[in-house]
């Protein structure tokens, strides 16, 4: 990459959560959400114990990486390194798996997304090594 000043900072590791899964996930290729085996439930964002038993036996799942936006905004801040990203669209998805995650939707101008939009997986690069969920519209 060129300046490093201008790069958008990457992700570091959480001391609290176990979240080494769903990075592993995303070299991969592969959404890797929180999953209770108790009640079949995912859960995101990640966290220690269930929030629906309180138990620490969480697994990691792949999920199929589709769903529905819920809420969008539209970023216009203007900012060394940004040209050619802004303005940005960033999306609340419900996802079929019933969770609801952040992420940049990279198919469409901002001012085209809208509520109930459906959507698929796609990937977002913060920097030579590391990708971040976003989204494609597929629909409408």
């Amino acid at each position: 990459m060129s300046d490093p000043k201008n790069q958008r900072p990457v992700p570091k590791a959480n001391r609290f959560v176990e979240t080494e899964a769903f990075w592993q996930g995303t070299k991969a290729g592969e959404l890797m959400l929180q999953y209770c085996p108790d009640t079949n439930q995912f859960q995101h964002y990640p966290r220690p114990i269930s929030i629906y038993t309180g138990k620490r036996n969480l697994q990691w799942r792949k999920v199929a990486g589709t769903g529905v936006v819920y809420a969008c905004t539209i970023v216009r801040v203007p900012g060394p390194g940004m040209e050619g990203r802004l303005p940005l669209s960033v999306v609340t998805v419900e996802m079929d798996e019933g969770v609801r995650i952040l992420g940049n939707i990279l198919n469409r101008e901002p001012d085209t997304v809208a509520i109930g939009q459906r959507v698929e997986l796609a990937w977002d690069a913060i920097d030579d090594e590391t990708v971040y969920p976003a989204f494609n519209v597929v629909e409408g």
